[in-house]
């Protein structure tokens, strides 16, 4: 396996497992993960950062293993005060997550940066490897449904995912940059991962961020993607519904088609190894491997596999 510096571009419950991956095998100061903020808002007067909290709670130890996000062991009595007082509470905030955003609040309104306060957490969790958002300014998601816009929230969590996508849309602020951790990363690593989360709501609004594609599609290393449909299927969330309504081939045909000009090496499932030559003529190197990672041992592997390749 070869010494490298990775970063690895996440967002969500199977971001965060290969994140986990890398962790189990690399040194601290060889992993930066940068993650998706698009999905942030406010709930009960609290900036919530809900891919920061899963790749911090999984690599913390503490995720919720049934469902790969929220904390193992949580409980929701502040929520159900909250319902009692007469609060919407559709979105569910569990007592000791509430804490990792009443911190987070509390420092951002101290003039702390969005990265310094996810190193603060971290820090007080035992992570070792350096976690940044992607931004520590405004860009949110907007999700343009047949029944109007929403943010990310309102369509994966109050709606189900049910209403129809049109198109998606970020609203930016004018001074929206990449995270100074994230800047720095793009020019120290030698490997750039794009782990497997949803390509449209957690990669593209990384992608989103002025200037992260170009530079990007000037990465000196091998840029390398996993991609998260299997089978036709999504292993988790609606990737999979959000590519049939936009048009798109539901398979890993139809995910990497989106990673054409800024990836390298595209990994599948064996499940869709009779795929990869139609992944190949994208310009692609296709890697055929078991990309399910249901067990730790299993996010080692795919993770230890990505070191290995021949680049």
């Amino acid at each position: 396996m070869k010494k490298s510096k990775v970063l690895a571009l996440a967002g969500g419950v199977g971001g965060a497992k290969l994140a986990l991956g890398f962790n189990l095998i690399l040194d601290e100061d060889t992993l930066v993960i940068v993650v998706n903020t698009g999905d942030d808002e406010e709930f009960y007067g609290l900036h919530v950062s809900p891919d920061l909290d899963t790749v911090m709670y999984t690599l913390g130890g503490i995720a919720n293993p049934d469902t790969g996000w929220g904390i193992t062991g949580e409980t929701f009595r502040s929520l159900k005060r909250l319902q009692q007082y007469g609060a919407d509470t559709w979105f569910n905030l569990g007592d000791m997550d509430m804490a990792t955003h009443i911190r987070r609040t509390q420092l951002l309104g101290q003039g702390n940066t969005l990265s310094q306060v996810t190193n603060s957490l971290c820090s007080s969790l035992g992570i070792a490897p350096s976690i940044y958002p992607m931004t520590d300014h405004r860009l949110r998601t907007i999700v343009v449904t047949e029944v109007g816009n929403m943010s990310f929230q309102e369509y994966f969590v109050k709606n189900r995912c049910e209403p129809q996508v049109i198109s998606l849309k970020f609203d930016l602020s004018s001074e929206c940059a990449p995270s100074p951790g994230f800047m720095k990363a793009l020019k120290a690593s030698d490997l750039l991962v794009f782990c497997p989360s949803n390509p449209f709501l957690s990669i593209d609004p990384i992608l989103a961020v002025p200037g992260v594609r170009e530079k990007i599609k000037g990465f000196q290393g091998p840029r390398i993607a996993v991609s998260p449909i299997v089978g036709g299927e999504a292993i988790k969330g609606p990737a999979g519904k959000i590519l049939e309504e936009l048009g798109h081939e539901v398979s890993c045909v139809g995910v990497a088609k989106r990673y054409v000009d800024i990836c390298d090496i595209f990994i599948i499932d064996r499940m869709d190894a009779h795929l990869a030559t139609l992944i190949e003529k994208l310009g692609m190197r296709v890697v055929v491997t078991n990309t399910i990672m249901g067990s730790d041992e299993e996010k080692r592997k795919l993770a230890q596999e990505i070191l290995s390749l021949d680049y």
